[in-house]
């Protein structure tokens, strides 16, 4: 018996012969033998068997081939006992004419009318004082038929309850729907082990019809990854899985994956038992296509190019609009289109691969594919320009949301553009690198603009300028300085080939990015400048402004010129706050943050190291939280907060590595990166340190650290320490000193040097000197001598 929406029994025209009527008081139905063994469905059979007890009319929608009718068999078993006048399949799959339905469930009844009476009325009465229910299988084709009987028999005998299964709902009264949905296929992330797959509804199906059909056959680690690969591809469809998995009589698992792109031509040949519409894969597709409306088939050839969902205003641009949301609805309720569940706004939709590749074919048949694919192009190039040219804006985190929605649709398009018009794919790949730079996708971001770039046609733009920025930008992220140098002197030959001052203040941007990163701190200064002078000028792109201006504050800081990297870091800061913008704010507060602390202001930078945190987790930015999390790490370590120290480095690891670069981001920083680990480790150990890490890595991946961002207490004063402990006076101006300051006191009073404080602290020496520069001012001395006369005079000791 195929595992969809037929049954191999055909119930006939009448009552089965030993079985009583409805209304006897024997338990009687004419349920047919199961043959196969039901997988799986254990929510859906659960759910079903509650609606039954609560509702008198319970459907069963979805589309051809997705198990409705073995649901619907296997939940009437289940309940038969509460029914004594029985469970009854009346089975409609083959009947095409409304006029006959009355026959066929008298038939299967076995009520006879008397001349003088109509045969519908003759069934109402025998129903009348039943106490059973009717299972009405694959009512699509009639459902207003089905529909006005339903609601008759429901009205007049109060003890019927009616179990349908139908490609669309009824419409009736008191219906109660439950949707089924195809079987849960292995994730992509999933592990691809044969005990972990078979935990997959569509996993376990395939290999018991697999067992049936090739004797012998077991899911091995060899096989394991291509069974996972036909069921996703295959959407998870009973049927579409029955029958791949009877093709293992003549082809093994990878052959079968390979023909899936001709899946109408390869799954056919189902049991001959089976109703002529499920026996081949297309001709259940057909049968869904056939009871679509001549405007819904038009519909369904044209959202099948859709690579991912769509919502109704992406539906509109392609198809039109007259008419449009009468139509999806009829498609929903036909269950050729599916609504997502989620609570996003605009609802979107989507459909299965399967109805897809049926839906291309027919638009090819139809010969207006080429058509709908070069709107559709246009639709989401539109789209990427109007994202970029609104991206510094209020609506920033909305975009952000909607283009990671369109991500499968973008995908489509540029490979498209990549073999047809790679012109307009890189102006949609530019347009697109703010967001996969946002998002941390910089692998996809440089796999696109590398294909475009790759087929330049020699023409100097500031477009092409940009790309080669965008491409930089993305490599200098994951430390790959080879192919970014590369791009940098692809950059400079673009330069010298055009006279256009924007083209060389791009120019100048890419080269000092690119030395930056390679820790030409001096160099990276000097072009960067420039780049600031041009870019900053009117008629230019914000986001190329703002880049350089970040930058540049950069590698101010990086060349000690903290003052100068302020008021950059601050001018920028103002610019993103007119504006409304995110991105750019979550990367300009870990710098201004990373800045503070190295001047010895940790408390004020840990403020902003947080303030950027919770802006990188709005923005979903995988890298800035993790630079973040990595500097509030230097700030735990050189607060003695060991064990938090370590669990935030393994927090930020984690998620760097989800980009595929690392948490210093810049590699000038990571002298502090190697300082605080060197320390932790020294501090807690071996184990305790890898105890740590892992946890915040976990946290990391559970995505809630507040157990990590607030210190622990500190831990209690050793007696024994030969460092007296300061009091704070009763006047808080006589000790205007941080607890951190308090402490390097305290070691300058007993005479240490900057790099002994540095050690005993766990602190890098500009840090400490920092320190010392901010106590000296503070307490209005001039020496160390006299700040050690200080802490003589308001240490305790105990």
């Amino acid at each position: 018996m195929p595992g969809d929406d037929a049954s191999a029994t055909p119930a006939g025209g009448s009552a089965p012969a030993g079985t009583a009527a409805p209304g006897r008081s024997a338990t009687v139905d004419n349920l047919p033998i199961e043959l196969t063994t039901f997988v799986g469905r254990h929510n859906e059979l659960a759910e079903t068997r509650r609606l039954l007890r609560t509702a008198r009319l319970v459907t069963l929608t979805g589309i051809g081939g997705v198990g409705k009718t073995r649901l619907a068999l296997r939940a009437a078993e289940k309940v038969r006992g509460s029914f004594p006048g029985g469970v009854w399949l009346v089975e409609l799959g083959e009947l095409s004419d409304a006029s006959l339905l009355v026959n066929v469930v008298a038939g299967t009844l076995g009520v006879l009318a008397p001349a003088d009476k109509p045969l519908e009325d003759a069934l109402v009465d025998k129903l009348a004082d039943a106490d059973c229910l009717l299972v009405l299988d694959n009512c699509e084709q009639i459902v207003d038929a089905v529909a006005a009987l339903c609601d008759r028999v429901l009205r007049r005998c109060r003890r019927v309850h009616i179990l349908c299964t139908s490609r669309e709902a009824l419409r009736a009264a008191g219906e109660v729907l439950l949707r089924v949905p195809p079987l849960a296929v292995p994730g992509d992330a999933d592990e691809i082990t044969p005990a972990g797959l078979v935990e997959s509804d569509a996993v376990a199906l395939f290999v018991e019809r697999a067992s049936a059909a090739a004797r012998g056959f077991v899911l091995t680690d060899g096989v394991a990854g291509d069974v996972a690969d036909i069921c996703r591809r295959l959407d998870g469809l009973p049927l579409a899985i029955e029958l791949a998995a009877a093709r293992l009589r003549t082809l093994s698992p990878s052959q079968i994956l390979e023909r899936l792109a001709d899946r109408f031509a390869l799954l056919t040949h189902s049991g001959r038992g089976a109703p002529t519409r499920q026996q081949t894969l297309r001709l259940c597709m057909d049968w869904s296509h056939e009871l679509c409306s001549p405007a819904e088939q038009r519909v369904w050839s044209r959202v099948a190019f859709f690579a991912g969902s769509m919502d109704m205003e992406a539906a509109a641009a392609i198809c039109g609009a007259d008419g449009l949301l009468d139509i999806v609805t009829s498609l929903i309720e036909k269950s050729i289109l599916m609504r997502e569940d989620s609570d996003a706004a605009p609802a979107r939709f989507r459909m299965l691969e399967t109805l897809r590749e049926y839906g291309q074919e027919k638009a090819r048949e139809q010969g207006h594919a080429d058509e709908v694919v070069e709107r559709l192009t246009l639709w989401y190039c539109d789209l990427a320009g109007t994202a970029h040219d609104e991206w510094i804006g209020p609506r920033q985190l909305e975009w952000i949301a909607r283009l990671e929605r369109e991500l499968p649709n973008f995908r489509d398009v540029l490979d498209r553009c990549a073999l047809q018009d790679p012109q307009r794919g890189l102006r949609t790949a530019v347009a697109l690198f703010p967001f996969w730079n946002a998002r941390g996708l910089f692998s996809e971001g440089r796999y696109w603009l590398d294909r475009m770039l790759a087929q330049d046609d020699g023409m100097v733009s500031v477009e092409l300028a940009t790309g080669i920025f965008a491409d930089c930008v993305l490599t200098a992220s994951q430390g790959d300085l080879e192919a970014a140098l590369a791009l940098v002197a692809r950059a400079r030959a673009t330069g010298t080939a055009s006279a256009d001052p924007l083209v060389h203040g791009i120019v100048a941007l890419t080269d000092g990015i690119a030395a930056l990163f390679s820790a030409e701190v001096d160099r990276a200064r000097a072009l960067l400048e420039v780049a600031v002078a041009v870019l900053g000028g009117p008629g230019t792109e914000e986001i190329l402004h703002l880049s350089a201006l970040t930058m540049l504050a950069f590698a101010y800081e990086l060349g000690s010129d903290s003052e100068r990297a302020g008021r950059c870091f601050e001018q920028a800061l103002d610019i993103t706050a007119a504006r409304g913008e995110s991105v750019f704010r979550s990367y300009l507060l870990w710098g201004t943050g990373v800045s503070l602390w190295r001047s010895g202001r940790g408390e004020d930078a840990a403020v902003r190291l947080k303030e950027g945190l919770r802006v990188a987790d709005d923005v979903g930015h995988p890298l800035v939280a993790a630079v973040c999390l990595e500097a509030l790490a230097w700030i735990a370590a050189g607060d003695r907060d060991s064990s938090r120290a370590a669990a935030l480095l393994g927090a930020a690891d984690a998620l760097s590595h989800r980009t595929d670069s690392v948490p210093t981001f810049l590699p000038a920083l990571l002298v502090h990166h190697r300082e605080a680990e060197q320390g932790i480790r020294e501090a807690v150990g071996k184990r305790t340190f890898s105890r740590a890490y892992r946890t915040g890595a976990e946290l990391a991946a559970s995505g809630d650290m507040r157990s990590l961002l607030e210190p622990a207490a500190p831990p209690p004063r050793v007696a024994a320490s030969p460092t007296p402990a300061l009091t704070t006076p009763a006047d808080p101006r006589a000790n205007p000193l941080t607890r951190r300051e308090l402490e390097v006191a305290a070691l300058i009073g007993r005479g240490l040097t900057n790099r002994a404080i540095a050690r005993e602290l766990v602190i890098s020496q500009r840090t400490v000197s920092g320190h010392v520069e901010r106590i000296l001012a503070k307490l209005n001395l001039s020496s160390r001598v006299q700040v050690a006369a200080w802490v003589v005079r308001h240490q305790s000791v105990p």
